[in-house]
């Protein structure tokens, strides 16, 4: 008799290894003995105890407390100005708690004459964490205790974040120490409740990236619901069914994440019609944040004596760049002779959104890396935008010192200082953007796509052909013969 072979076991993919698919970190493994040999075989080998994302929670702990550290000066003085701006600790989740009622039992956008300028379920979120301090009234004990319960949360999202940024990599879940060790998050997480946005975001992404479209769009709602710049995700999804002509993979998607900003919406609206639109009127009236271009133009504007521009007419200006830059970005999507991923697209409108918006905070550029680290997942780049960052953050504070103290120039930031600070963090996330758009035009930059992959986050539309490009002198590329998944 003929002896048979067993069958072969499916060949499993084995995971990037930053240390050796990264130029800069792997010089920097010289250090410690050398990048991954090759005779290693991450993804097949078992690591033992230590898994990619048991390390990825240890790293994201450690940077949590490092961020819990920055707020010591407050946690141990109080939240006062000027003092919480020259020591760099300044939180909204004090200031609420002690002057948007919080303390006294006022629950955001539901209570009557409450005035929250935050969206719905950030508000939610703000009054449900308040229940959660013990005792009445407003005393520094308390108020410590409402900033460490959402300090706590925060760490708990943010880990979360970091796991689903993880998970839609497939080869790639390193990538995801981004997020981990973000100074930006480190920096800036604990200003505000934006870290809840970003991880319904990651994690609509996440069941997208697995074709579970109604669960996918129902968190992106719920992230909108949070902040409103997750629903630019879907303007992502509406150009890859466009290229694709897969129209359902978007439909599905945005019929669920309106059918959930409604479900949190309506209620609330007509429970409270004046408490629910107070985020939209402010956010029409108020004069431009600081961080953003404008706010930097009329520094200038006033100190030479230009003309200032009113919030009215920033709303037009800002609201007519932003959609200049979506046509562009459509155009880059539908002419590219490869399809752009679902990230690279993500990054570039919420970038433009940032860059153009009437408010440029601090705490906004955590909406942009978790996009970065899975558009373009290179550590030189975005360890030299995170310090352009930084060095914004600092600025910000030291600038809302000299406000709040009325100091003299020489013992604080002057002026054209900040203003060149705040064109530093612009030029630098525009040059990221650039840096995309540039691999999407030439796939062989691309990080992710030199490794074998089409669209690790792209769920249905993965693997696909392309269906409607406009340029017909230059044919699409082909899809990758091992990701044609969806080929009939």
């Amino acid at each position: 008799m003929q002896e048979t072979k067993p069958p072969a076991h499916p060949r499993r993919a084995r995971l990037v290894v930053p240390s050796r698919s990264d130029l800069l970190l792997k010089n920097f493994t010289e250090l410690i003995g050398g990048p991954m040999g090759a005779r290693s075989a991450p993804g097949l080998v078992s690591p033992g105890v230590f898994t990619v994302e048991r390390v990825l929670i240890i790293l994201t702990v450690v940077a949590a407390l490092a961020g819990l550290a920055i707020k010591g000066y407050c946690r141990a003085n109080g939240w006062a100005s000027p003092g919480q701006f020259y020591s760099t600790c300044y939180s909204d989740f004090p200031e609420f708690f002690r002057n948007r009622g919080l303390g006294d039992g006022t629950f955001p956008v539901l209570s009557p004459g409450s005035l929250f300028e935050d969206p719905v379920l950030m508000g939610l979120i703000a009054g449900v964490t308040a229940w959660m301090v013990p005792g009445q009234g407003i005393s520094d004990a308390r108020i410590l205790g409402y900033f460490d319960v959402n300090a706590t949360l925060v760490a708990a999202v943010w880990i979360v974040t970091v796991l689903a940024t993880a998970r839609m990599s497939q080869r790639r879940p390193w990538d995801a120490a981004m997020v981990a060790l973000a100074p930006g998050i480190v920096l800036a997480g604990t200003i505000n409740w934006d870290m809840w946005a970003v991880a319904l975001l990651a994690l609509g992404m996440l069941c997208f990236s697995r074709e579970r479209l109604v669960l996918a769009g129902t968190l992106i709602g719920l992230a909108t619901a949070t902040k409103p710049y997750a629903a630019l995700v879907l303007g992502a999804v509406l150009l890859l069914a466009l290229r694709t002509g897969r129209i359902r993979g978007f439909l599905v998607t945005a019929g669920a994440s309106a059918a959930a900003w409604l479900a949190i919406n309506v209620p609330v609206a007509v429970a409270n019609p004046s408490g629910w639109g107070y985020f939209f009127r402010f956010t029409e009236t108020r004069e431009a944040g600081y961080g953003s271009l404008w706010f930097a133009y009329n520094l200038v504007a006033r100190r030479l004596r230009w003309p200032v521009l009113d919030p009215a007419t920033i709303n037009w200006l800002a609201l007519a760049v932003f959609l200049l830059a979506c046509t562009m970005i459509a155009a880059v999507a539908l002419t590219a002779a490869r399809r752009p991923r679902l990230a690279q697209l993500a990054f570039l409108i919420v970038g433009a959104f940032v860059l153009t918006s009437k408010v440029y905070s601090p705490q906004h550029v955590l909406w942009l890396i978790p996009l970065l680290a899975l558009a373009r997942p290179r550590w030189r780049d975005f360890l030299i935008w995170q310090g352009v960052e930084g060095l914004h953050w600092a600025a910000v504070w030291m600038y809302l010192g000299q406000v709040a103290s009325q100091g003299p120039t020489q013992h604080n930031i002057d002026m054209p200082y900040y203003v060149l600070a705040v064109a530093a963090h612009m030029l630098a996330t525009a040059y990221l953007m650039f840096r995309v758009v540039w691999d999407i035009h030439d796939p062989d930059y691309d990080p992710v796509r030199r490794h074998h992959l089409d669209d690790p986050q792209g769920g249905p539309f993965d693997g696909l052909p392309d269906w409607l490009r406009f340029s017909p002198r230059h044919p699409s590329h082909a899809v990758l013969p091992w990701r044609a998944k969806h080929h009939a």
